[in-house]
C-alpha cells in the first residue's frame, strides 16, 4: 500500500494492504496517485521501459518499441512506432518541442513534435541513452550525445548536416546521460565524467565506489539540482558534486572549472533514483529480499525517502513504502524516478506501474489533523489558511471539533468553542443550544451566547434562565448581572423569581436579582427598598445613578446605620436635594448619627451649619470630645459661654482654659494650667502665645516655690523675659533640678543672640553700602533732554527753538525738568534745590543734578 496519507484520482484493490507507516503520528511529507486512465490500458499489454517528464506532458517508452506522449493525467495524446525492442532512453529539450529516442536495437531518433526534421541512424550496438541540448530549438544548438560503447556528440553544421565526434570511449557501456546548460555528465562501468561543451574540456572523473555491483543491474542516477550542482547515486552511495571555477593562476594546463564534493555519505538501500526538493533530496530505493532487517513481505517494496544531506551523513526526514503493481517481479534498473520541476511532481517508473507523489498541500495537512483527531490543530490551519484551502470549510471543521469534544464529554470547551465557530450564525446557535439542553449542560453554554448586536430569540435566553433558576441560585444571579434585560422578557422573570421568594422569602440572592431586575424595569423604588434591606453596597450607586433622593427623605437613619461615610457623603455632595434642615430634622432622634453628618458637613464648610454649632457643642462633649477643642478653635459661631458652662461641667480642663483665654480672661485660665494641669512647659507656651508681661509675672510668682517649674521657666522663657529676674526671686539654698544645664542653656541661648544680632548688623551695614553705591553710581548717570520734555512750571519746551540763545535748565533726580527763571527760590538750606512737584506730594525732594546754561 502507498502510505497513509495517499489520494489519488483512481485508487486500485492492490493500494488495500496495511503499511507500517499507517500507525505513525509523524505526518507524511509527500502524497501519492497512479497515473491511471490511457497509461493503464498500455501497461496492461506492455511494460514501461523509461520515461521523461515535461511541464506540459509526459513521454513514456515500452519494452515493446512504442513511444507515448500522454497529458498530466495519463491520456493518450499521440503514439510513435519506433522499434520492436526496448526504448532505452527518451529525451526532451526545455522548450518540448523536439524529442530524442534511443532503443536496445541501435536505433536513433531525433526529430521536432511539431515539424518534418529529424535525425535517424541505426547503429551496430544497444544505444542506451540519447540526451538532447537543452536549447535544441535555437539553430546554433542543434547537438545532442548518444551513449553506446561510445559516447558520441552530433552537431548541425552550417551546411545542415551532422557532424559526429567521439568525446569518450573505452570504459564500457555508458548507462546514464545528463545534460545541464554547458555541461553533459554520463556514468560508465567505471564512474561519473562531466564535460564542458563551451570549453570542449572534460573537467572530472568521479570514480564508483562498489565495484562489486553490476553496473547493469545497479545502473547510476545522475541529477542536475541546478547549472552547477550534479547528484550522483550509485549502489547505496550518494555524492553531491559542485561544479566550479578555477582561480586564473592555477590554471596551467588544467580545465577552466574543477569539481568539489561537498557531500558524500552511504544509504541502507540501493538507489534507483534521485531528485532534488528544495535543499533536500527525494530517493527512490530498491530494497533487496536478502536484507535481514525487515520482514520478506516489505523487503521488496520500493521506498521513495527525503533526505536532508550533510557533509558526511543524512538526516531521514520521511519514508514511505510503496506497494506497486508486480513489485516482487522487479529488480534495482526496473525502477527510475523522474521529477517536473516547475510544480515538484516525482514519478516512480516501474515496469506495470506508474506512481506520482507531490507535496502534500494544506487540504492534505488537514486531512490528517482530522484523521489523527487533531481538531484543535486542524481547524487553526484552516483558520490560518482558509484562502489556500479548496476542500476544507472553516465551519465545518469547528462543528466537528465541537461533536468530537462533546462526545468526549468536555462540554465547557465544547461551548467555548461554539463561540469561535458559530460566529453570527442565528440558527447554528440555536440547535447547539437545544443540543446542549438535550444533553443537560445549558449551563455549559449559557457564559458564551451571542449578547451584543447578533441574539438569539429571547426564548433560548429565557429557557436558560429558568434552568439555572431551578437549581444554581448564584449562576442566574450572575447571568442577570452579566446579560442585558433585552435579551428577555423581565416581567417574566420577575413574575418567576417573585414565585421562588415565596418558598424562600429570606434567600439573599434571589432578593438582590430581584432588585437588579426592579432597577432594569425603572421601578427603582421597589429596588431601592430590597437593596436597603439587604445592607447592599450597591443602594448609593442606584440612588445616585437614578436621582432617588426624593424617596429617602424618610430612609436617612436606615442609610447611615448601614454607612456612616458614604451616606454622609452622599447627603453633602446632594445638598440641593436633600436640605441639611431635612437632614437634621430626619436625624433629630439619633444624636451620634446627626454628629457624625454636622462634623463632616462643619469640616467641609465653616459656616454653613452655624446654626447648629451651639447645639454641636454637645454632640462633640458627648460623642467626639478629641474634635471638640479644634471646633471651639476654627468655629467664629459658637456661643463662647455656653460652650464654657458644657465644659465647665464636664470638667474639660484644655477647652476650658482655650475658652477662658478666648474670652480675655488669661489669668484664670494661666491658674487652671498651673493647678489642675500642672503642665509647666503648656503653662510657658501659653505665656508665650499672649506675650503678656502680667501673665509672665503670675507665672513666676506661682513656680518659685516649686523647684520643678523653675527648671522649666530657666530652660523656656530667655527669649521673652529676662532670666535675671527669675534668678533673683529664687531663695538661698532652694535645690533645682538640672539647675547647671539650664544656665548653661541660659548662658547659651544670650551667646547665641548676639553673635545673631552682630550677624544681622553686619549684613545692614554691608547692604547699606551696596544700596549707597548703587544710588550714587544711578545718580552720576546722565539725563537725556531734548525737545519733547517741558518744563514743569510754565509747561513750555525746556529747550528754546533757538538753540543758539543762551538759556539755563535745571534738572532733578527724579526727572523733573525746569526752566531756571521758572524754578522758585531756594528753600531754608541755602545753595540746594527741592523738586517743588516732590516736595507737595510730600516725596522725598529731589535734588538737582543739572544745570544747563549755554
Amino acid at each position: 500500500m502507498l502510505p497513509s496519507g495517499w489520494s489519488g484520482r483512481k485508487q486500485s484493490e492492490e493500494f488495500t494492504d496495511e503499511s507500517e507507516e499507517e500507525d505513525s503520528e509523524e505526518e507524511p511529507k509527500l502524497k501519492y496517485e497512479r497515473l491511471s486512465n490511457g497509461v493503464t490500458e498500455i501497461l496492461q499489454k506492455d511494460a514501461a521501459s523509461c520515461m521523461t517528464v515535461h511541464d506540459k506532458f509526459l513521454a513514456l517508452g515500452t519494452h515493446f518499441g512504442k513511444v507515448f506522449l500522454l497529458d498530466i493525467q495519463g491520456n493518450v495524446t499521440q503514439k510513435f512506432e519506433i522499434s520492436s525492442v526496448k526504448i532505452n532512453q527518451i529525451s526532451l529539450d526545455e522548450s518540448g518541442e523536439h524529442v530524442g529516442i534511443c532503443s536496445e536495437d541501435g536505433k536513433v531518433q531525433v526529430f521536432g513534435l511539431y515539424t518534418r526534421e529529424g535525425f535517424h541512424e541505426n547503429f551496430d550496438c544497444p544505444i542506451k541513452v540519447v540526451a538532447l541540448h537543452p536549447q535544441f530549438t535555437r539553430s546554433n544548438y542543434k547537438q545532442f550525445v548518444t551513449g553506446g560503447n561510445k559516447l558520441l556528440l552530433y552537431e548541425r553544421n552550417w551546411l545542415n548536416r551532422w557532424k559526429m565526434s567521439v568525446l569518450h570511449e573505452g570504459e564500457g557501456s555508458i548507462t546514464n546521460i545528463q545534460w545541464r546548460a554547458n555541461l553533459i555528465a554520463w556514468a560508465n562501468n567505471v564512474g561519473v565524467k562531466i564535460y564542458d561543451i563551451g570549453t570542449k574540456q572534460r573537467i572530472t572523473n568521479v570514480l564508483r565506489d562498489n565495484v562489486s555491483l553490476r553496473p547493469d543491474m545497479y545502473p547510476c542516477s545522475l541529477c542536475w539540482k541546478n547549472n552547477s550542482t550534479l547528484i550522483v547515486g550509485w549502489g547505496t552511495s550518494i555524492k553531491i558534486c559542485v561544479v566550479k571555477e578555477r582561480n586564473a593562476t592555477e590554471m596551467r594546463d588544467l580545465p577552466s572549472r574543477y569539481v568539489e564534493i561537498v557531500s558524500a555519505f552511504e544509504t541502507e538501500f540501493f538507489i534507483s533514483g534521485l531528485a532534488p526538493l528544495a535543499d533536500q533530496l527525494v530517493t527512490l530505493y530498491f530494497v533487496k529480499e536478502n536484507s535481514d532487517e525487515m520482514d520478506e513481505e516489505f523487503r521488496a517494496r520500493p521506498r521513495l525517502d527525503i533526505i536532508q544531506p550533510l557533509p558526511e551523513t543524512c538526516e531521514d526526514i520521511s519514508s514511505d513504502a510503496l506497494t506497486v503493481r508486480n513489485f516482487q517481479e522487479n529488480e534495482c534498473r526496473d525502477y527510475r524516478l523522474e521529477h517536473s520541476e516547475g510544480e515538484s511532481l516525482f514519478y516512480i517508473i516501474s515496469p506495470k506501474d506508474i506512481v506520482v507523489a507531490k507535496e502534500r498541500d494544506q487540504d492534505d495537512h488537514i486531512d490528517w489533523l482530522l484523521e489523527k483527531k487533531k481538531y484543535e490543530e486542524a481547524l487553526m490551519a484552516a483558520e490560518i489558511s482558509f484562502k489556500n484551502i479548496k476542500r476544507h470549510d472553516v465551519q465545518k471543521i469547528g462543528m466537528a471539533y465541537i461533536n468530537h469534544l462533546v462526545e468526549k464529554g468536555d462540554y465547557d470547551s465544547a461551548a467555548r468553542k461554539c463561540q469561535k465557530v458559530l460566529g453570527k450564525n442565528m440558527d447554528l446557535w440555536e440547535n447547539e443550544v437545544y443540543r446542549f439542553k438535550t444533553i443537560g449542560q445549558l449551563k455549559a453554554i449559557s457564559q458564551y451566547l451571542p449578547r451584543g448586536d447578533l441574539r438569539l430569540r429571547p426564548a433560548i435566553y429565557e429557557m436558560i434562565l429558568h434552568e439555572f433558576l431551578k437549581t444554581d441560585y448564584e449562576g442566574f444571579a450572575t447571568l442577570i448581572q452579566e446579560w442585558p434585560g433585552e435579551l428577555y422578557n423581565n416581567m417574566a422573570i420577575v413574575q418567576t423569581v417573585s414565585d421562588h421568594l415565596k418558598r424562600d422569602p429570606t434567600n439573599r440572592t434571589l432578593l438582590t436579582t430581584l432588585a437588579e431586575l426592579y432597577t432594569y424595569d425603572q421601578r427603582y423604588d421597589r429596588a431601592l427598598e430590597i437593596y436597603l434591606r439587604l445592607r447592599h453596597k450597591d443602594v448609593y450607586q442606584l440612588i445616585h445613578k437614578h436621582n432617588l433622593f426624593s424617596s429617602i427623605e424618610d430612609k436617612i437613619v436606615l442609610l447611615m446605620d448601614f454607612d456612616k461615610e458614604k451616606a454622609v457623603d452622599m447627603l453633602l455632595d446632594n445638598e440641593d436635594k436633600l436640605s441639611t434642615d431635612r437632614v437634621v430634622e430626619e436625624l433629630a432622634d439619633r444624636p451620634e448619627l446627626l454628629h457624625v453628618y454636622l462634623h463632616k458637613l462643619f469640616k467641609r464648610d465653616h459656616h454653613k451649619g452655624q446654626k447648629y454649632h451651639e447645639r454641636q457643642i454637645g454632640l462633640y462633649a458627648e460623642y467626639d470630645r478629641p474634635n471638640l477643642l479644634p471646633f471651639l478653635r476654627d468655629s467664629t459661631h459658637c456661643p463662647l459661654e455656653k460652650a464654657l458652662e458644657i465644659c465647665q461641667q464636664r470638667n474639660f480642663v484644655e477647652e476650658t482654659v482655650f475658652l477662658l483665654s478666648r474670652m480675655g480672661n488669661c489669668r484664670r485660665a494661666l491658674q487652671m494650667i498651673m493647678e489642675e494641669l500642672e503642665d509647666v512647659d503648656k503653662a510657658i507656651e501659653f505665656a508665650k502665645e499672649q506675650d503678656d508681661a502680667e501673665l509672665w509675672e503670675d507665672l513666676i510668682s506661682y513656680s518659685i516655690d516649686k523647684p520643678p517649674f523653675i527648671t522649666g521657666l530657666l530652660n523656656n522663657i530667655g527669649t521673652h523675659v529676662d532670666p535675671i529676674l527669675l534668678i533673683h526671686r529664687i531663695k538661698e539654698g532652694m535645690e533645682i533640678p538640672n539647675l547647671r544645664d539650664s544656665l548653661v542653656k541660659i548662658l547659651h541661648d544670650y551667646n547665641l543672640q548676639i553673635l545673631l544680632r552682630e550677624g544681622c548688623k553686619k549684613i545692614l551695614v554691608a547692604d547699606s553700602l551696596s544700596l549707597l553705591q548703587k544710588m550714587h553710581r544711578t545718580q552720576m548717570r546722565g539725563v537725556r533732554v531734548d525737545e519733547e520734555n517741558i518744563c514743569e512750571s510754565c509747561h513750555a519746551a525746556i529747550l528754546p527753538s533757538d538753540m543758539a540763545k543762551p538759556f539755563s535748565v535745571v534738572v532733578f533726580h527724579c526727572r523733573h525738568m525746569f526752566h531756571k527763571e521758572c524754578l522758585p527760590s531756594s528753600g531754608s538750606i541755602p545753595g540746594v534745590q527741592f523738586c517743588n512737584i516732590c516736595s507737595a506730594k510730600k516725596r522725598r525732594p529731589g535734588h538737582g543734578i543739572l544745570e544747563i546754561k549755554q
